[in-house]
């Protein structure tokens, strides 16, 4: 077992161990690495492949709900995630609901198994995007052939093609408990809503860990090493989510400069700020991994070098 030696966590076999110094070191190197990767421009463009697979993505959804339940329900049960998001954003992806349920309603069979196949393949090139990303904020380089690649970004598309479903199942099931004890008392209910949530929260950031894992072209990293990144990913951006919501609502004037477009504006908007969080938090993981000796990856411990991982196989600098 690991100790901390001289204060910089350099000894320390899970991030529980690294002091304040040592978080002092990761944290400047998160900033200057963050200016270093551009991810700023990174996440522009995982924002771009992420819009374009939007709706392909929202087709997939529905589609798939419709294989358990009525689609044309998505709406009603999306309304409560809904809330979350900017008006603009909300209002944008609720008029593609409409009009995907209403094309989703007369496809059956082998007709609706392809068009969900369709769907899912248009979804991918914003799991690929976000692939390339996860690999600069590792420092790695893609060398996997094109199948792996296209494979990962499938596993990626229809990880997220579940959780949103299940995530709709969830919220119908929980409106639907909710109706069926209109006698219990309001806290109950806040309860009940507060365990719904965190338990959403925890799913969501096990899926960003499990990305994190896999996405990146290096040896796998030991899940106590991803942690940190995917609870800061999830909980920043739900707090960006309410805060740019809150902003838009209240102090930005997009119909004002952009008219017709201030919804797919908003829309980016809010896209490259999830963007640049998601690829933040794989930075911070990162640099957790680089502030630590001992190996990070999984399978018997091996000496630096032959880790197959470059923050794995290297110190971070320190300031």
């Amino acid at each position: 077992m690991g100790t901390i030696d001289d204060g910089r966590g350099r000894q320390a076999d899970t991030p529980l161990k690294m002091s304040r110094h040592a978080w002092r070191d990761i944290l400047w190197r998160v900033w200057a690495e963050s200016g270093n990767d551009n991810i700023g421009l990174i996440s522009a463009g995982v924002a771009f492949y992420a819009f374009l697979a939007f709706v392909p993505l929202l087709a997939s959804v529905v589609l798939t709900y419709g294989l358990l339940a009525d689609p044309k329900t998505v709406a009603d049960h999306l309304k409560v995630l809904f809330d979350l998001l900017p008006t603009d954003a909300a209002s944008l992806i609720g008029d593609q609901l409409v009009a995907i349920t209403a094309t989703a309603a007369q496809k059956t069979g082998l007709g609706l198994v392809i068009a969900l196949a369709l769907a899912v393949y248009g979804a991918m090139n914003g799991a690929k995007s976000i692939i390339t990303a996860l690999n600069i904020a590792y420092d790695e380089s893609e060398t996997r052939n094109f199948f792996k690649v296209t494979f990962i970004a499938l596993a990626i598309t229809v990880s997220l093609l579940f959780v949103a479903v299940f995530t709709i199942l969830a919220i119908g099931a929980l409106a639907l408990l909710e109706s069926l004890i209109p006698w219990a008392p309001k806290f109950v209910i806040t309860l009940i809503r507060i365990a719904f949530w965190l338990a959403a929260a925890i799913a969501a950031s096990t899926v960003i860990a499990t990305i994190y894992r896999y996405a990146p072209n290096r040896r796998k990293a030991q899940w106590r090493w991803l942690t940190a990144g995917s609870a800061f990913a999830t909980i920043g951006w739900l707090a960006m989510t309410l805060g740019f919501g809150f902003y838009v609502a209240n102090f930005a004037n997009y119909n004002a400069t952009y008219g017709a477009l201030s919804a797919v504006v908003v829309m980016l908007m809010w896209l490259f700020l999830s963007a640049y969080i998601l690829i933040l938090g794989a930075e911070l993981n990162s640099e957790i991994e680089h502030q630590t000796a001992l190996d990070t990856t999984v399978g018997r411990p091996r000496p630096m070098g032959e880790r197959r991982a470059f923050v794995a196989d290297t110190l971070g600098d320190v300031p």
